[in-house]
């Protein structure tokens, strides 16, 4: 069988599977497993059993309240028009406090009061499923790198909203929860600050991003393309390696000069999507807290020469350095 597009051709429909017997601790599983042969184009076609637990309940509760509150709150803001809620969805936002009320944790709910309730529960929720992620990784005898691959995202999600308003000393530093008030938020951030781009924790985040999509991209066809020779059995090529691991790395070799293994490039592409948030996360952790402009301290530091100002404009001084312009 050969594989033409991106879609899963053959569906496999065996006993249904309901997961190895667990000795230590609770492992109640609830729902009875069934196909769906929607998912089945995707993935595996089986659905459930599905196990929550007091963690992962915990969590879709705090989840569903920030939920609530921030959809409620949106709808106010529309005057309690659905009509209106729906047109101006990417519009609509629950803001933090304003910056008078510092790090208050006492501020009236139509000031931003709901903002903070919203992002308590949004936080436990949060933590809770981190918890979640990693607890069900030891009893299955798992590694646990999905739960600190998840606690990389975690760290980015804890600078944005908690650490560095802490650090500036005002709730008003948050991220607004809703869709384009997000984006200008991003967008008044780094002007207001002199331009991300010159921040080279942000580089180093882009430069990984786009490395985890092109190590992603190219390892998903990869094994696609070596599919026919049972290149998606992975783990077998691993510890046996077949004809479809020998050809993989032929055509790297062939193309690039180098390959990975079957095993490394999973290594690869897990550093670099980590890394992403990680060092993302300490280039807005050091914004306004330790550098006020970055394009000012990527002249100082030689990264980026300063933009040279025709005569006929005459003499531009930057209003951060001090002085008067003409």
């Amino acid at each position: 069988m050969e594989y033409q597009n991106i879609f899963t051709q053959i569906q496999v429909r065996g006993p249904l599977e309901a997961g190895i017997p667990l000795p230590r601790g609770n492992d109640e599983r609830t729902g009875k497993p069934f196909f769906n042969w929607l998912a089945g184009w995707f993935g595996n076609a089986q659905i459930g059993p599905i196990y929550l637990g007091f963690l992962g309940t915990a969590s879709l509760l705090c989840g569903t309240v920030w939920f609530v509150i921030t959809g409620f709150n949106m709808l106010a803001s529309v005057g309690w028009d659905p009509i209106q809620f729906i047109r101006q969805l990417f519009w609509v936002a629950l803001e933090p406090p304003p910056a008078k009320y510092g790090l208050s944790p006492f501020v009236p709910l139509s000031e931003g009061g709901w903002y903070l309730i919203a992002s308590l529960f949004l936080l436990a929720s949060v933590l809770l499923w981190w918890v979640r992620v990693y607890t069900r990784a030891r009893q299955l005898e798992l590694g646990t790198h999905v739960a600190w691959a998840f606690a990389a995202a975690i760290w980015l999600f804890l600078v944005l909203g908690l650490f560095r308003p802490i650090l500036m000393g005002s709730w008003a530093e948050a991220v607004p929860y809703g869709i384009f008030p997000h984006l200008d938020w991003t967008a008044a951030l780094s002007i207001r600050y002199g331009n991300l781009y010159y921040n080279p924790f942000h580089c180093l985040s882009i430069v990984f991003l786009y490395g985890s999509v092109l190590l992603f991209a190219m390892h998903g066809a990869t094994i696609l393309a070596v599919t026919r020779y049972g290149g998606e059995r992975e783990l077998e090529q691993i510890t046996d390696r077949g004809t479809a691991s020998e050809r993989a790395a032929l055509f790297w070799r062939w193309t690039m000069g180098f390959n990975a293994t079957m095993e490394s490039v999973h290594r690869w592409a897990w550093w670099f999507a980590v890394l992403t948030p990680i060092t993302g996360g300490i280039g807005i952790l050091l914004t306004g807290t330790v550098v006020d402009n970055w394009y000012l301290w990527g002249i100082k530091h030689g990264i980026v020469a300063p933009t040279p100002i025709p005569e006929a404009w005459g003499t531009v001084v930057d209003p951060a350095l001090g002085g008067s312009g003409q």
